[in-house]
Formats: structure tokens, C-alpha cells, sequence
């Protein structure tokens, strides 16, 4: 394999392993704080132990996926020098909003959340988590400015063979970021509430404790699925229509569009291949479109099954197929993700640098090297993270420590 193409490997790898940790914690945040909500509103003991168990979930993906950020951005800034060099001072802009949002306001009055339980007046408390969720989305909007900017890239200006920004505002406007901001917000909800719906169905089928607690959160988890998989689809076909001509031409395989939007781009810019893979274009988005069939009908016809009392109670195979439905939106959101990336190739930042030229001045084996590094960081990550979450999902509300009431001490009396 050829560095450039080990290069694009391993950052398609962090990115997509990230990007896994990022789905889940924007879907989480958003449930732990509605059901917070109702909590502090009516004072029901049960939706208290729903945020309670639900949130010590989020927490360990939350920071598990605070890990494998530090680490993508780190390989960022080793493997793609190139792409900093060329167009750092536009999208490095969003990167440092993006930055600040994440690891200085985010995860602050996360920290504020988790050690105020019991400590803080119930509406501060709550307060507390509405600006953590507030704040992911904030997170994910700035990423995706980024990414459009190097999907269509706009208000900018090029200088001595650099890019330097010129209008902000366009940056932020970029339908090509707008799109997608929407796409994966609607897709962070499904990640969460097929992932509330999975684990309670665990619990019911094995008849665990707190049975009103889990039936309570199946049915929240299959009421934000099933509306959030048509969210998520009307933003996915905005999506298509502010696709690149190349991309376009990809997805739908016809010779004569192939060969017209090559023509296309060896005009404007020389000699050269610049139609991106087609094959993994296409299987990319197909894989995605039959995905989202089968949550959106499962969801529907789950959201049927979920009104009947006893169906909810006592259908087994319903509750083992809502958990095996537990990684689908997982798998979805990747293929998303690949057939975004790749329909820009073989460009870094669309129609001005190639992926090629973005890379660092790196040896083969120092590429092989960094590969196999990063490449073994990111499995042992997603197996720890795996691992807590399972071993926290299966242990149930009866484990949870967040938001304990500290036992008292008894007094220390001196002796003299």
C-alpha cells in the first residue's frame, strides 16, 4: 500500500472510531437532560434513577471519546502538515471555537454536573446539564464547518500559496456544513435512542430490578428513535443536492455523467484522474440507505408494539431483537461518513489541494510505523470503552454511583 494511501487509512480509521463516541454522547446528552427534566419537574424517584443510570453511561463514553479526540487531533497535525500549512489559517478558526466549546465550557460545567448532584439547587442542577448538551451540538456545529470547508470550500482567498480567510460569515453559512450539521444531530438521536431502547430491552428480558424504570425507557428511546430516522433522512437528501459534480457523478454510475465531469475537472485543472472511487461510493451509500430502511421500520413497528402493555412486559424476541438493533445506527452513521469523505477525492480541500499534496513529508516506514501506532491506541480505546459500557448496562441502576447521597461519617472525637 502506498503512503499516501496508508495516510488516508489511518485517519479514515481515528476519525470513523471517534466519530463512534461523538454519535452516542450528542444522542445520550440530549435524553439524560429531558428525562432530568421531567424528573425535577414532577419529582418522580424513577425518571431520578433514569438520569442517574442513563447519565453514568454518557460519562464513560463521554470520557472515553474526550481520549480519542486528543488523539485524532494529534495525528491530524503529524500526518497532514500539508493541510495546515495550505489552509490552516480558514478552517483553523473553527478547529480553536471548536476547542474552546469542547474542553474549557463543555467539559467544565460537565465536571460542575457530576459533583453538584445533591450540593446544587435542582433547577442549577439541571441547568447544568442543558448547557453540556447545548454545548455538544455547539462542538459538532463548529467541526462540521471545518469539514464543509474542505467539502466546498468558501469566503476565503488564496496568498503566496495560502489560504486566508475573507468572509467568516459565508465560512459559518456553508450549506455544505449546514446540511450535514443537521444530518448528524438527527443521527446522534438515533444512535441514542435505539442505544436507551437496546440496553432496557436486555433488562426486561432477563427480568432484571427496576422493571418500571427500563419499560419507561424503551418507550423514550423508541419515541425519539423513530421521528429522529425521518429527521435524519430529510437532511440526508438536502444533502445530495449540494453534492460535488464529481460525487454526483460517482453515486450514479452512469458513463456518460463520469465522463463529462471528468472532462470537467481536467479542464479547470489539468491533466489527471479526479473522479473519486466509484465503487466505494456507491457501496458506502447504498449500505446507508438499506440501513436506515430497516431502523425506520423497525422503529415504526416497535413504536406500535411499544403501546401494548404486555407486549412490553413479556415479548422476548422483540426485547433480543431491539438489543441486536443496538449497533445498526453505529454502522450507519460510518457508512455515512465514508460515502461523505470519499466523494470529495482526490482532493484534501475540494477543487484546491490534493489529498496527495496534504500529507506530511513522511517515509514509508515512518508511515507504517504511525499506522500500526495509532491504528492499536484506538482498539484498545473502543475495547475499554466497550467493555465500561456493557459492564455498566448489564450491572443496572443498582450500580450507579452518580449522584449517590453520601453516606455521613460518624464524628472524630479527640482523645487527650
Amino acid at each position: 500500500m502506498e503512503t499516501v494511501d496508508l495516510a488516508r487509512l489511518q485517519f479514515a480509521l481515528t476519525a470513523g472510531a471517534h466519530f463512534l463516541f461523538v454519535a452516542l454522547t450528542l444522542g445520550l446528552a440530549t435524553l439524560v437532560a429531558v428525562v432530568q427534566t421531567w424528573a425535577t419537574i414532577t419529582g418522580n424517584p424513577v425518571h431520578l434513577r433514569m438520569t442517574r443510570f442513563w447519565g453514568q453511561l454518557y460519562i464513560i463514553n463521554y470520557a472515553m471519546g474526550i481520549v480519542t479526540g486528543l488523539v485524532m487531533e494529534f495525528q491530524l497535525g503529524l500526518t497532514w502538515s500539508g493541510l495546515t500549512e495550505f489552509a490552516g489559517d480558514v478552517f483553523g478558526a473553527s478547529l480553536a471555537i471548536e476547542t474552546l466549546v469542547a474542553f474549557f465550557i463543555e467539559s467544565t460545567f460537565l465536571g460542575l454536573w457530576i459533583f453538584g448532584w445533591n450540593k446544587l439547587n435542582r433547577w442549577a442542577h439541571l441547568s447544568l446539564i442543558w448547557i453540556v448538551t447545548l454545548t455538544a451540538y455547539a462542538s459538532a456545529f463548529w467541526i462540521l464547518i471545518s469539514n464543509g470547508f474542505l467539502q466546498n470550500p468558501v469566503g476565503y482567498a488564496l496568498e503566496g500559496g495560502r489560504m486566508r480567510l475573507t468572509d467568516f460569515g459565508a465560512m459559518v453559512a456553508n450549506p455544505a456544513a449546514q446540511v450535514a450539521f443537521g444530518h448528524v444531530l438527527g443521527g446522534g438521536l438515533v444512535v441514542g435512542g435505539f442505544f436507551l431502547a437496546g440496553v432496557s430491552a436486555y433488562h426486561l428480558r432477563k427480568r432484571t430490578a427496576e422493571q418500571d424504570l427500563f419499560r419507561k425507557s424503551l418507550r423514550i428511546g423508541i419515541a425519539v428513535a423513530l421521528p429522529a430516522t425521518l429527521f435524519t433522512a430529510t437532511f440526508g437528501g438536502l444533502g445530495f443536492e449540494t453534492m460535488q459534480p464529481t460525487k454526483a457523478a460517482a453515486w450514479s454510475g452512469a458513463p456518460e455523467q463520469l465522463a463529462e465531469a471528468q472532462a470537467q475537472m481536467v479542464a479547470a485543472h489539468g491533466p489527471g484522474d479526479y473522479l473519486p472511487p466509484v465503487g466505494l461510493v456507491q457501496g458506502s451509500g447504498m449500505t446507508m440507505m438499506i440501513l436506515f430502511a430497516v431502523m425506520f421500520f423497525f422503529a415504526m413497528a416497535s413504536f406500535v408494539l411499544m403501546l401494548i402493555r404486555p407486549v412490553v412486559r413479556g415479548f422476548r424476541l422483540w426485547h433480543w431483537l431491539l438489543t441486536a438493533m443496538i449497533p445498526v445506527p453505529f454502522i450507519t452513521m460510518i457508512a455515512g461518513w465514508v460515502f461523505r469523505e470519499m466523494g470529495r477525492q482526490p482532493w484534501a480541500v475540494y477543487g484546491l489541494l490534493k489529498t496527495e499534496d496534504a500529507m506530511s513529508p513522511l517515509t514509508h516506514t515512518q508511515m507504517v510505523f504511525s499506522f500500526s501506532a495509532f491504528s492499536a491506541v484506538f482498539a484498545v480505546l473502543v475495547a475499554i470503552n466497550y467493555w465500561l459500557l456493557a459492564r455498566q448496562a448489564r450491572r443496572g441502576p443498582g450500580a450507579v454511583a452518580l449522584g449517590d447521597r453520601p453516606i455521613d461519617a460518624p464524628a472524630l472525637v479527640p482523645t487527650f
